[in-house]
C-alpha cells in the first residue's frame, strides 16, 4: 500500500480523500506541482520588480481599501497584517478532522501554480499535515465570499508562529511547535497572505466531510429501513423493479434494488401478509431515500469540481502574461449545495422517525412500545420522543443560509454566499441523522425479535446479531440513553465497502 499521496494535477475525489484519511497517508508535492509553484512565484516576483501598476492585494490594500497603493518595501508586512487582522474567528472549535481537510485542500489549490506563493510556504503546510499539527480554527466568522477569510486566517497563523495548534488533542502555541521542530516562521511574500485567505477551503472541507458521512448514512438508512420492513411485517411488492422502472429516477431504482438484495432469502418477507398496504414510511422508502441519493450525487459533483479548482484571487496566468482579479472565492455554488444536502439528509431523518413511531404503536402483532408487560414497563416510548425532538431540530437547521446576504467592507463586498453557515449547519444535521437512524435500529432490532421463530434474510440476521453484541434485547426498563449512545457508536464504526457507497 502506498503510504504517500503526491499532490498533482490528478483529480481528487471523495474515494481518494477517504483513502488518504483512513490509511493515514503522508502528503508530498509531485515534481509537476513543485515546478508549477516555482514558476508562478518567479513570474509574480518579476512582475512586481518591473511594474509599478497597482495589482489588487499585491501592492494595494484589501476590500474597500483596494485603491490604497502599498510601497514595495512594505509588501511582506502587508501580507502578514492581512493574516493577523483577519483572524477574527469565534464560536466552537472546528473539528480537527475538518481542519486537516482544510490543509489538504489548500495545499491542492496552491499547487496548480496560479497563486504566486513560495514553495517553502506550501511545504510548511504539508509539514503541519504530516506531523498532525492542526491549527486551531473557529466555526464562526466567514461570510462565504472573499473566501473563508477568518477560518483560513486562523489556519495560516501558525505559519507565522502565531495562534494555536492541536497536538495530541491538546492546544499549544504555534511558537512552541516551531521551536520544537526547529522551524523559522515563514516570511510571507507578495500576495501570499491573500492566497492563503482567499479560498473556499473551510466550506469545501466541511462539504467533503459531510458528503463522506452522507454517503455512509444513506447506505445505512437502506439497511436499517430493511430491518424495519421485516420487523413491521411489510409487503415486498413496493420494491418490485417493475414499479421503479416506469419512474426511473436513479436513486429510487438503486434503493429498491438494494432493499431486495438486503432482504433476499427473508422468511418474513416471503410470508403471507394480512395487511394489503403499508404506511408510506415503509412503502415509499425507494422514493424518499432515492431522492436523497440523487441529491448527494449532485452535491458530490459540485464539490468534486470545487476541490480541484483555484479559488484564491487574483490569479496568475503565466502563458497569457496576465494577473487577473476575479471572484472564484465566492461560495454560492457551495452554499446552495450544502443547503440542498442538509435538506435532503433531513428527509432521511423524517421518514426514519415515522418508522420508529409505527413500530412502537402496538400494531401488526407487536406489543405496545416493544416491551413485555407494557404499563409496568414504558419500554421504547421515550426513544421515539428523542428521535422526534432531533427531527424537529433538523427542520430548524434546514432553513437555507444561501438565501441570505449582508453587505460588508464598505459596500465593496455587497453580496456574500453565507456558505460557511450552510456548512456548519449541514454537519449538525448529518450528525443528528446518525442518532435518528441509531434509534430506529434500536427499535427495529427489538421488534424483529418478536417475529421469531421466523427469520429475516441472512444479511439482516447477521447485521442485527452484530448489533445485539453491543445493544442487547430489552427485557425490562433500563437506562436507554446508554443503549442509544452504543447504537450511535455501532453505526460510526460499522465498515462499508467503498464500492457500495460511491458507485
Amino acid at each position: 500500500m502506498q503510504d504517500t499521496h503526491y499532490i498533482s494535477s490528478a483529480l481528487l475525489d471523495l474515494s481518494i480523500i477517504e483513502s488518504i484519511i483512513n490509511d493515514d497517508k503522508k502528503l508530498a508535492l509531485s515534481e509537476e506541482a513543485i515546478a508549477n509553484i516555482n514558476k508562478s512565484f518567479t513570474f509574480l516576483s518579476e512582475k512586481i520588480k518591473n511594474n509599478d501598476t497597482p495589482i489588487y492585494g499585491i501592492n494595494t490594500g484589501f476590500g474597500s481599501l483596494c485603491n490604497v497603493k502599498i510601497s514595495n518595501e512594505n509588501l511582506s508586512k502587508l501580507q502578514e497584517n492581512l493574516v493577523k487582522s483577519h483572524a477574527c474567528g469565534t464560536g466552537d472549535y472546528v473539528p480537527q478532522q475538518i481542519v486537516k481537510l482544510m490543509l489538504l485542500l489548500k495545499i491542492q489549490s496552491l499547487s496548480y501554480g496560479y497563486s504566486g506563493v513560495q514553495l517553502v510556504t506550501v511545504e510548511r503546510l504539508i509539514a503541519f499535515y504530516n506531523n498532525n499539527i492542526i491549527p486551531v480554527v473557529y466555526t464562526q466568522g466567514s461570510l462565504g465570499a472573499s473566501g473563508d477569510l477568518a477560518p483560513l486566517a486562523h489556519m495560516s497563523l501558525p505559519l507565522l508562529g502565531m495562534g494555536d495548534v492541536w497536538i495530541d488533542d491538546k492546544i499549544v502555541t504555534s511558537a512552541e511547535i516551531l521551536t520544537r521542530h526547529n522551524w523559522e516562521p515563514i516570511v510571507l511574500q507578495a500576495k501570499e497572505g491573500l492566497a492563503l485567505l482567499n479560498g473556499t477551503q473551510f466550506m469545501s472541507a466541511y462539504g467533503v466531510y459531510c458528503l463522506l458521512k452522507a454517503h455512509k448514512l444513506s447506505y445505512l438508512a437502506d439497511v436499517i429501513g430493511s430491518v424495519s420492513i421485516d420487523a413491521f411485517d411489510c409487503n415486498m411488492s413496493p420494491y418490485d423493479s417493475l414499479i421503479h422502472l416506469v419512474r426511473p429516477h436513479r436513486g429510487q431504482v438503486k434503493t429498491a434494488e438494494r432493499i431486495l438484495e438486503l432482504l433476499e432469502g427473508s422468511e418474513l418477507g416471503a410470508s403471507e401478509k394480512k395487511n394489503v398496504q403499508d404506511p408510506y414510511s415503509f412503502r415509499c422508502i425507494p422514493q424518499v431515500h432515492g431522492a436523497t441519493k440523487d441529491t448527494i450525487v449532485f452535491v458530490h459533483k459540485t464539490f468534486k469540481t470545487e476541490i480541484n479548482s483555484v479559488t484564491d484571487n487574483p490569479n496568475i496566468f503565466i502563458e497569457e502574461d496576465k494577473i487577473i482579479s476575479g471572484g472564484n472565492f465566492h461560495g454560492q455554488a457551495l452554499a446552495l449545495g450544502l443547503d440542498y444536502l442538509g435538506i435532503a439528509m433531513c428527509e432521511l431523518g423524517n421518514i426514519s422517525e415515522r418508522r420508529t413511531y409505527q413500530m412502537v404503536s402496538g400494531l401488526r402483532g407487536l406489543p405496545a412500545f416493544l416491551v413485555n408487560n407494557p404499563g409496568l414497563n414504558s419500554g421504547f416510548m421515550i426513544p421515539q420522543y428523542t428521535a422526534a425532538s432531533i427531527v424537529s431540530q433538523n427542520k430548524q437547521y434546514a432553513s437555507p443560509a444561501s438565501v441570505d446576504s449582508i453587505v460588508s467592507s464598505n459596500g465593496q463586498e455587497d453580496h456574500v454566499s453565507m456558505g460557511a453557515n450552510a456548512a456548519t449547519k449541514c454537519l449538525k444535521i448529518i450528525d443528528n441523522i446518525e442518532t435518528i437512524l441509531a434509534i430506529e435500529l434500536f427499535n427495529a432490532s427489538q421488534a424483529l425479535t418478536f417475529r421469531e421463530p421466523k427469520k429475516s434474510s441472512p444479511f439482516i440476521e447477521s447485521f442485527v446479531a452484530h448489533f445485539r453484541d453491543v445493544v442487547p434485547f430489552v427485557e425490562d426498563d433500563r437506562l436507554m440513553a446508554n443503549d442509544i449512545h452504543a447504537a450511535v457508536a455501532f453505526l460510526q464504526t460499522f465498515q462499508i465497502d467503498g464500492d457500495l457507497l460511491y458507485k
